[in-house]
């Protein structure tokens, strides 16, 4: 949860821009900062993780995109597949095979690895 200052600087500095599907706000200030744009930043619905961004939006935090995602979608490409949180420190983590967690046992070697050795 967003702690107390920020809900007010949201509140007296913030201007709304829109919102996603897992219910996180997006917000930016009024004025311009002296680099010349404004400062962007998200409120999240849920649990605090920037993972819970999806890439429209984290591209119009990082200011790779002027327009956000609630005036301008990105266009979705055949081969993209859905937003994902990171699993990471979760049951649901990648774990390559051989990893101690899930059986400990790797695949032979095939003979094209050797070993440096010093002389």
């Amino acid at each position: 949860m967003a702690s107390i200052g920020t809900r007010l600087y949201t509140a007296f500095f913030g201007r709304f821009v829109g919102t996603d599907e897992l219910g996180n706000r997006y917000y930016e200030t009024r004025q311009r900062t002296s680099h010349g744009r404004a400062r962007r930043w998200v409120l999240y619905g849920k649990a605090d993780d920037a993972s819970l961004v999806p890439p429209g939006w984290h591209a119009w935090l990082h200011y790779n995109r002027d327009e956000p995602p609630s005036s301008q979608p990105l266009v979705v490409q055949r081969w993209e597949k859905p937003h994902r949180p990171n699993m990471t420190g979760t049951a649901a983590a990648y774990r390559p095979p051989g990893h101690d967690l899930s059986g400990g046992k790797r695949a032979k070697a095939t003979g094209d690895y050797e070993p440096w050795r010093p002389e």
